[in-house]
């Protein structure tokens, strides 16, 4: 598989998920994007067309501690949740973005089901 194939065929799977799904105000998008070294995670309300919260790996009190990606997106999921809890959000619609509901996006996931975000 050459990486201009990959990235075709995730493209065309994100675009399939984004028929079916978008955020709006009271149940924001929570979309992820994974890079090799970083996992990212917004808030977002495709209505407004508005970043609502964000999160990421690199972060500084993420970013400097010492433990593998898969524990860091756990991390990044339970920040994303307690940034949406402060802003009175609770449940929130998931966008994988394209990547396997596995590995680093399940563990933002699962931080986010555990800092009390529903979906």
């Amino acid at each position: 598989m050459t990486p201009q194939f990959k990235t075709k065929r995730r493209q065309n799977i994100r675009y399939r998920i984004r028929r079916k799904i978008s955020g709006i105000a009271t149940r924001p998008r929570l979309s992820i994007y994974r890079s090799n070294a970083d996992i990212y995670a917004q808030l977002i309300d495709d209505n407004n067309g508005q970043t609502v919260a964000a999160a990421s790996s690199r972060d500084k009190d993420i970013a400097a501690q010492k433990m593998t990606k898969t524990e860091k997106s756990k991390l990044v999921g339970a920040a994303i949740a307690s940034k949406a809890v402060a802003l009175g959000i609770t449940s929130v619609t998931f966008d994988r973005g394209g990547y396997l509901y596995h590995g680093r996006v399940k563990s933002v996931a699962d931080g986010a089901r555990e800092g009390g975000l529903q979906f």
